[in-house]
């Protein structure tokens, strides 16, 4: 049980990766994904994370970084197994970014996008 973590833990670990822009590898779905988390909060009163997958494995398939089919809306309920690493200036998002941020009603903390 020492590897197994609350959805409260999972939460505060994706949350602290927001903050600090840092990547999380974890698992969801039955698939290993590695992702930048952009927006954390809840939806309909579950807690939601709009996420940049940039690695790992995907059903539908991943393209190339930096294309915007790569968003996911991830129930932070489905989640296990999260490891947070620095990013080290290895950041991964795509231009609709605000267009995608549907995924969270009640939003927590989010990226604070850069202007140009």
């Amino acid at each position: 049980m020492a590897d197994s973590q609350t959805t409260q833990e999972i939460y505060a670990l994706i949350r602290q990766a927001i903050l600090m822009e840092d990547i999380v590898a974890l698992n969801y779905r039955g698939s290993v994904r590695e992702m930048c988390p952009h927006v954390l909060g809840k939806t309909k009163g579950s807690p939601h994370a709009l996420m940049y997958q940039f690695a790992g494995e995907t059903k539908a398939g991943l393209k190339t970084d930096g294309s915007p089919d790569n968003w996911r809306c991830i129930r932070i309920e489905e989640v296990s197994n999260v490891a947070v690493r620095k990013s080290q200036g290895e950041w991964h998002t795509a231009s609709n970014y605000s267009v995608m941020q549907n995924c969270v009603s009640e939003i927590d903390v989010r990226v604070e996008t850069k202007a140009a």
